[in-house]
């Protein structure tokens, strides 16, 4: 099995990406004066937040402060069509208000984006700090102490080595040497 190194703040990262693009939308139909939705076009908000949050999470590059910046830019220009789908109106000051949400969205997409990042770094940090010490111990074994050994029938492999050495050959008994 191949130890995968998962990066520690993608959930966190993917996560803030899927709440801050509708929270931003919702809080842009609000000022600009619409009314609260629901049904259908709250369910594709949903999904959209859904979708983009997943795409923080797993994507390899999604750490980095652009494609964060990426990804809440075309959720905010998502949610923006989807919340005119549903029939709002900016009133009488539309093109003052225009001329204010579009610098006002892309302060608040390049703030999160820049806070997002920040915080999945420091989540990072964090994690392989804790993460040192909470590693196990490398602990030896105890050694072993010999055990005695209990007489046996039959002979040691050193005894039997000791006994093949000796040799038997010598002068015949009874004559001197």
């Amino acid at each position: 099995m191949t130890d995968v190194r998962r990066d520690p703040a993608a959930l966190l990262r993917g996560a803030a990406v899927g709440l801050l693009t509708p929270a931003l939308a919702f809080a842009a139909h609000g000022a600009a004066g619409g009314a609260l939705v629901g049904g259908a076009v709250l369910v594709q908000l949903a999904v959209l937040a859904l979708t983009l949050g997943a795409v923080a999470a797993t994507a390899r590059a999604a750490g980095r402060t652009w494609v964060l910046w990426v990804l809440l830019g075309t959720g905010q220009l998502l949610s923006h069509l989807l919340l005119t789908s549903a029939g709002h109106l900016h009133g009488v000051d539309a093109v003052r208000s225009g001329a204010v949400m579009l610098p006002a969205h892309a302060a608040a997409v390049w703030l999160g984006a820049l806070l997002i990042a920040g915080g999945a770094r420091l989540c990072s940090v964090v994690s392989s700090a804790v993460r040192v010490p909470a590693a196990p111990a490398h602990v030896l074994p105890a050694p072993e102490t010999p055990r005695a050994v209990v007489g046996s029938d039959q002979p040691t492999q050193s005894a039997r080595f000791l006994a093949a050495t000796i040799s038997h050959r010598g002068p015949p008994v009874g004559t001197t040497a």
